[in-house]
């Protein structure tokens, strides 16, 4: 509705508007980054589809070098519904690394809502996050890094 009060407007001649507030962006801020560890951060904004073990499929990957314990990173033309996957991607092979077993991650991971990993990857429902909610709230979306 905000979108087309303000075309509206831009039509009549009363206001002018950025490109910027025709875009859907979101700002994620992953915290906890572990800076002694090598590698990058790849910061992951997926649909439901692949999420969160077929990194081919994710809509956007950005990439960040993990020198700090903070970074906030902006995605636009987000779709409605969308989960945030983070990897600290050490051996920069855009995989994630499993310990001995086979099971356990061996590299520092985050997703959105705060799911976690139990005895699986977190599911879509968990980590999903609503374009429009996190509009209403003017502030970045959290993701909290955790590691084995």
């Amino acid at each position: 509705m905000r979108l087309k009060q303000a075309v509206i407007a831009m039509i009549l001649g009363g206001i002018s508007m950025s490109v910027d507030a025709l875009e859907n962006s979101v700002e994620i801020r992953v915290k906890g980054i572990d800076t002694s560890r090598p590698g990058q951060i790849l910061v992951m904004l997926f649909q439901e589809e692949g999420f969160p073990k077929e990194h081919d499929k994710a809509l956007n990957i950005l990439r960040y070098p993990s020198t700090d314990t903070e970074r906030v990173v902006v995605f636009e033309n987000v779709p409605i519904l969308f989960a945030i996957k983070v990897l600290h991607d050490e051996d920069e092979d855009g995989k994630v690394t499993k310990n001995w077993t086979g099971i356990i991650p061996k590299e520092g991971l985050g997703f959105s809502q705060g799911a976690r990993i139990t005895y699986k990857a977190p599911s879509f429902s968990s980590a999903r996050l609503s374009f429009a909610e996190l509009q209403e709230s003017n502030a970045p979306h959290d993701i909290t890094m955790r590691y084995p």
